[in-house]
C-alpha cells in the first residue's frame, strides 16, 4: 500500500472540497450535526494542521482545544479560507513524504500512537469528512477504492473509541458488498445514500 500517496489523496480531496464551496454557503447545516459549514471547514482544516505536527514530531501548542479556530485560519475572512487550506495541506503532504514519517511513534491528541496508525486514521478523516462537506453543498466526492479502503480501516479502528465519546453516531448498515467508501460512511455513522 503507497501510504504517501493515499494520504495524498485524502488530502487533495479535502482541499478541493474546501476549495469548491461557495461562501456564501458557509453557514448551512451539514451531516454533522452540529457543524454549520464553516465549523465543518475548520474541523478539517485543524486537521491537516495536527496531521503535520503529526508527521514532524513537532509539538502542539497546549492551549488549542477541539472549539479552538484552526490556527492557520484564525483571523482570516472566510475569503481566504480556501487558499490556508491548501497552504497546509501541501504542508502535510511533505510531512509525511517517505517511509520516515510513517516509522516509529508520534503523537496525536496528546497520546503517543505509532505514526502509520495516525496517518491511516488523518487519511480516512480526511475522506469522510470531504463527503461530509460535499454532501452539505450537494456534490459528490469522488474517492477512490484505495482511499476507500484506508477509509474502512480508520473507521472501524475508531468507531468504538468514538461512539463511546459522542463524535461517532451509531452505525448505519450498508451491504457487505457496497464499495469500501459506503461501508467505512456506515461505521461512521453516515448513510452513504444521503443527499444534500
Amino acid at each position: 500500500m503507497d501510504h504517501d500517496q493515499l494520504l495524498s489523496d485524502g488530502v487533495d480531496l479535502a482541499v478541493s472540497t474546501i476549495r469548491d464551496t461557495p461562501v456564501e454557503r458557509y453557514d448551512d447545516p451539514t451531516p454533522c450535526s452540529d457543524f454549520t459549514v464553516a465549523d465543518l471547514i475548520n474541523h478539517l482544516v485543524f486537521g491537516l494542521v495536527l496531521a503535520r505536527c503529526s508527521g514532524t514530531r513537532e509539538p502542539w501548542d497546549p492551549s488549542w482545544t477541539a472549539d479552538s479556530p484552526a490556527p492557520v485560519l484564525d483571523g482570516l475572512p472566510r475569503s481566504e479560507w480556501a487558499r490556508a487550506a491548501a497552504q497546509e495541506g501541501a504542508r502535510v503532504v511533505e510531512a509525511w513524504r517517505g517511509p520516515a514519517a510513517w516509522a516509529g511513534d508520534s503523537h496525536m491528541g496528546g497520546a503517543t500512537m505509532p505514526a502509520a496508525v495516525i496517518g491511516s486514521m488523518m487519511t480516512g478523516e480526511f475522506a469522510v469528512h470531504a463527503w461530509d462537506l460535499a454532501t452539505a453543498t450537494g456534490r459528490r466526492a469522488e474517492v477512490t477504492p484505495g482511499l476507500g479502503e484506508v477509509a474502512l480501516e480508520a473507521m472501524t479502528g475508531m468507531a468504538s473509541m468514538g461512539r463511546e465519546a459522542g463524535w461517532i453516531g451509531a452505525e448505519v448498515a450498508v451491504p457487505a458488498d457496497a464499495p469500501a467508501f459506503d461501508r467505512a460512511l456506515g461505521v461512521a455513522g453516515r448513510d452513504p445514500g444521503r443527499s444534500a
